[in-house]
C-alpha cells in the first residue's frame, strides 16, 4: 500500500508539482512554469476544444469545457495508451472546418516535420476568432528521437503563425533567467543516469538533479531576467 501510494504521488508530480517534486521530477522547473503560464491563458480559452498531440491530456483539468476532444497521429501506440478520442494521418485532421473554438497544442510542434501542413490544420479547424494555445521549445536537448526536428525563436513562430492567419495576441516566455540553466543541468544528469537503470537515476535525483532545481530556483528569483534567452514559448493567437 505504501509503495503504491508513492507511485501514485510520483505520477502526480510530473506535470502539476508541488515543492516536493523536485526530490522525484528531473523537469521541475520547466514542468512548474509551464502549468503555470497555461492556467493563466487557459482561463481566456472556452468553447469546444481540441488538443493536438494530446499525449495523456495533462493539462485538461486547468480547461473548464466539457467538451474536451484530444487528437493524436494515429499509431499503435497512441492506440494502446487509450488517452485520444480521435487520431489522423499526419496530414488530415478529422474533422470539418470551424470545429473548435479553441485548439491546445502543447510541445508538440518540434516534433511535426510539415510544420506549415500542420498550422494550416489548426487554422482550418478552428472558427473565426477562436484561438490558439501553443507551447513549443527554443531551447532544449534533442528528445523522442528521430521524431525532434526543430526549435522556434519568438520570431519564428509568430512568422509561421502569421503565415496561416492566426495573430499572436499573447507570447510569453517562461525560465528567462539562471532557472533555465538549473533546468538543463537536471536535464543532463538525468538523461546520462538514465542509461545506468534504476539505482542510478534515484542517485542522480537525490545528489545532483535536485539540488540543480534548487538553485536554479533561487538564482533565478535573486538576478535579473534575459528575454533573450529562456527555455519555452507559450503562445495565446486568434484566428483572424
Amino acid at each position: 500500500m505504501i509503495a503504491q501510494n508513492a507511485r501514485t504521488w510520483i505520477r502526480s508530480q510530473q506535470f502539476d508539482p508541488g515543492p516536493l517534486g523536485a526530490l522525484v521530477n528531473p523537469f521541475f522547473l520547466a514542468r512548474r512554469a509551464l502549468r503555470r503560464e497555461i492556467a493563466t491563458l487557459a482561463a481566456q480559452c472556452s468553447g469546444r476544444l481540441l488538443d493536438v498531440g494530446c499525449g495523456s491530456k495533462p493539462y485538461r483539468s486547468l480547461f473548464s469545457t466539457p467538451d474536451y476532444i484530444g487528437l493524436e497521429i494515429d499509431s499503435p501506440m497512441t492506440r494502446t495508451r487509450g488517452f485520444a478520442d480521435a487520431f489522423y494521418d499526419g496530414h488530415r485532421f478529422p474533422f470539418d472546418d470551424a470545429s473548435f473554438e479553441t485548439v491546445l497544442c502543447n510541445q508538440v510542434l518540434e516534433h511535426v516535420f510539415n510544420p506549415e501542413e500542420f498550422v494550416r490544420e489548426i487554422a482550418r479547424v478552428l472558427k473565426p476568432g477562436g484561438k490558439l494555445l501553443l507551447t513549443v521549445p527554443f531551447v532544449w536537448d534533442e528528445h523522442e528521437q528521430p521524431y525532434d526536428f526543430a526549435r522556434y525563436s519568438s520570431f519564428g513562430l509568430r512568422d509561421l503563425l502569421s503565415r496561416q492567419g492566426l495573430d499572436v495576441a499573447t507570447h510569453r516566455k517562461t525560465l528567462p533567467n539562471l532557472g533555465l540553466l538549473g533546468q538543463l543541468a537536471g536535464a543532463y544528469f538525468y538523461k546520462i543516469a538514465w542509461k545506468h537503470g534504476t539505482v542510478a537515476r534515484a542517485l542522480a535525483m537525490g545528489a545532483l538533479i535536485a539540488p540543480s532545481s534548487l538553485v536554479g530556483w533561487l538564482l533565478g528569483a535573486i538576478l535579473p531576467n534575459n528575454l533573450d534567452l529562456y527555455l519555452d514559448n507559450v503562445v495565446l493567437a486568434n484566428r483572424a
